[in-house]
């Protein structure tokens, strides 16, 4: 064991000790493996039921995640040698869970994000500022302008709870991006960093295992969904492409912040969006400009708005799994 010199995030002195490269990979693999495994437990290992709706069945794969993120970060803990610390906030900070910096963590990469759907949000914007909303000029215009507001307002709000009782938005909008970044970032960098890889070769790694873990949708397709062979294999082919690549970006987020509430926020906000927009007829090319205008601010500003220095107070005397410490 290494005694590690004074934690910036907490001002502790925690003890912890560096793990061996080999068994750093190992729990990882075995991670993104029981992150998919435990998923199909219920049916297969514990004999319940088929679950009797969409609503049951996504409530039992909740439950599994959860588990599976809580067995993952004590695995990690463990392998970290975090047991000995007597401060819940430093381990918590161990895996980017901070209140420091909170706002700067969700608004920055929340902006630079929104840069790559600039034509996403122009085309949004396009149909909203075009008359009456796309909606019959008669019923919406005029003088009954007010009623049309009133009507959008109660749209918005039937809309609201719809979105609150579907449970397709809390898996794509709340579970999943929780559990997966908790597991895929907060669990294995720390370990990949104190298994004594360099950051970079993390960011661009990493997302290997998360993709491992998007595997069984091949299976789902082939078996269950009776795809062929070639569409099924083009399906999760353009998704394992996707996530490899919003992979990388939230590695990045989560060693350059330090903060897991980042990758989230990124996480949520590209699963609303979808895949981004790169041209649309219906805005004349203002869509296909303001998408490369983005895409070059982005570019720009992804060092200057993910500088470590925004997120920490102090970047001397970090542990091995505080990767922000030693990236200049």
């Amino acid at each position: 064991m290494v005694v590690a010199p004074e934690n910036p995030v907490s001002g502790e002195l925690p003890t912890a000790g560096f793990v061996p490269g080999s068994a750093a990979v190992a729990a990882c693999a075995a991670m993104a493996v029981f992150y998919v495994a435990i998923l199909y437990s219920p049916t297969l290992i514990l004999r319940f039921p088929p679950p009797s709706s969409l609503e049951s069945f996504m409530i039992r794969r909740f439950a599994c995640a959860v588990v599976s993120s809580a067995v993952s970060v004590l695995a990690s803990a463990v392998l970290l040698g975090f047991g000995r610390f007597q401060d819940l906030p430093s381990v918590l900070g161990v895996f980017g869970i901070r209140k420091d910096h909170l706002w700067q963590a969700v608004v920055f990469p929340l902006l630079l994000t929104s840069l790559l759907y600039a034509g996403s949000l122009v085309k949004k914007s396009w149909s909203l500022i075009s008359p009456c909303g796309g909606v019959r000029p008669n019923s919406c215009c005029g003088v009954r302008s007010y009623d049309c507001a009133r009507g959008y307002a109660q749209r918005c709000l039937d809309w609201t709870s719809s979105c609150a009782r579907n449970v397709m938005v809390w898996r794509n909008y709340v579970v999943a991006p929780f559990t997966e970044e908790l597991v895929f970032r907060a669990c294995m960098i720390p370990l990949l960093l104190c298994g004594g890889f360099k950051t970079h070769s993390i960011i661009f790694i990493s997302p290997v295992f998360f993709s491992l873990a998007h595997l069984n949708h091949f299976l789902e397709l082939y078996f269950q969904q009776k795809y062929s062979f070639v569409k099924a294999f083009l399906i999760v082919g353009l998704q394992l492409g996707y996530t490899v690549i919003f992979g990388w970006y939230a590695s990045f987020l989560f060693i350059r912040t330090g903060n897991l509430i980042s990758p989230i926020v990124a996480h949520i906000f590209c699963n609303i969006m979808g895949l981004p927009l790169l041209s649309s007829s219906r805005t004349k090319g203002v869509a296909t400009m303001a998408f490369a205008a983005g895409l070059a601010g982005f570019c720009w500003l992804l060092f200057p708005a993910t500088s470590p220095d925004l997120y920490n107070d102090q970047r001397d005397g970090c542990s091995c799994w505080q990767g922000y410490c030693s990236w200049n």
